[in-house]
C-alpha cells in the first residue's frame, strides 16, 4: 500500500490521536493570507479535520480534497453541516479543478506525500496572482524532558523497529522558488502534549511506518512502548515546533 493512501484504513484512531497546530500558527496565517469571508481556500488533504476547524471558522469559502475514502466521509460527517465547507474525495494528482482558483492553498503535513515535480507546478497554477500557498508540519522532541526515557524507547526500536516498509519520503519545502514562488520564509511556533502510556501507544500506531510492522513483532514492539512509559512515571511528555512556511504566487 502507498504512505499516502494508509491512513485511510485508521479514520477514528488518526482523529483521536494526530496532533493539533498551536492557535499562534493559524493567528499568523489567517492574517497573512487575508482568510476570510469571499476568499477561497483549498486544503490538501485534510485527513480528519487536524487544521481545518480555524480556517473553516474565518467564514471563508472553504474547499478540501481528500484522497481517503474513509478519512473524506469522516470529514463529510464532522463539517457537512457547515454552509461554507465542501470537499471532493479525489487524487489532487489528478483531479480536474476546471476553473476554480483559490487565494490560498495549504497543506498540514500532506504535501510531501506528492512529489515535488507535481506539487509545485499544480498548486502554482490553481492558485490566484498573488495567492498564498502554506504549507505546515509539527516535529516533536520528547527526549528534550526525559533522557532515561528517551533511552528506554530508543532500546524498544532496537530490538523490535522492523517496519513492513522503510520509510523513505523527500520533500524538500524551500524548492518552491524553483517553481515560481517568491517570498519564501518559514516561521516557527511552539507547543506541549502530554501522554499517558496508552495514548502514546495509540499515537505510536498513526505513524505511516509503525502501521507496517507485522503483527507478532508489532503487539511486542508497541508493548514495549507501553512499558517504558510506565517504568518512567506514567507520561510522556513531548515539546513541539510547530512549522509554518509560506510563499506566494507573483501578482
Amino acid at each position: 500500500m502507498e504512505f499516502r493512501k494508509i491512513f485511510d484504513t485508521i479514520p477514528e484512531k488518526f482523529d483521536k490521536y494526530r496532533p493539533r497546530y498551536s492557535q499562534e500558527l493559524f493567528d499568523a496565517l489567517i492574517a497573512y493570507a487575508g482568510i476570510g469571508p469571499g476568499k477561497a481556500v483549498l486544503e490538501l488533504g485534510p485527513g480528519t479535520g487536524q487544521a481545518t476547524d480555524p480556517v473553516l471558522e474565518t467564514g471563508c469559502d472553504y474547499h478540501a480534497i481528500e484522497l481517503g475514502e474513509h478519512l473524506y466521509a469522516k470529514m463529510k460527517e464532522k463539517y457537512g453541516a457547515c454552509p461554507n465547507f465542501s470537499i471532493v474525495n479525489d487524487d489532487f494528482i489528478t483531479h480536474d479543478f476546471g476553473e476554480q482558483k483559490f487565494d490560498m492553498i495549504y497543506s498540514a503535513a500532506t504535501i510531501q506525500w506528492i512529489p515535488e515535480e507535481v506539487a509545485f507546478p499544480r498548486t502554482f497554477s490553481l492558485l490566484k496572482p498573488g495567492g498564498v500557498l502554506a504549507m505546515m508540519l509539527t516535529r516533536g522532541d520528547y527526549r528534550v524532558n526525559n533522557e532515561a526515557l528517551y533511552q528506554r524507547i530508543q532500546r524498544v526500536y532496537d530490538a523490535y523497529w522492523k517496519p513492513g516498509i522503510p520509510y523513505n519520503q523527500h520533500f524538500t519545502y524551500t524548492n518552491a522558488v524553483n517553481w515560481g514562488f517568491v517570498d519564501f520564509e518559514k516561521r516557527e511556533f511552539f507547543g506541549q502534549r502530554v501522554m499517558n502510556a496508552d495514548e502514546y501507544v495509540g499515537y505510536s500506531g498513526t505513524h505511516c511506518d509503525h502501521m507496517t510492522i507485522p503483527e507478532e513483532t508489532a503487539v511486542k514492539f508497541f508493548k514495549g512502548l507501553h512499558d517504558a512509559v510506565e517504568a518512567e512515571g506514567g507520561r510522556i511528555v513531548f515539546s513541539d515546533t510547530h512549522v509554518l512556511y509560506l510563499c506566494r504566487k507573483p501578482l
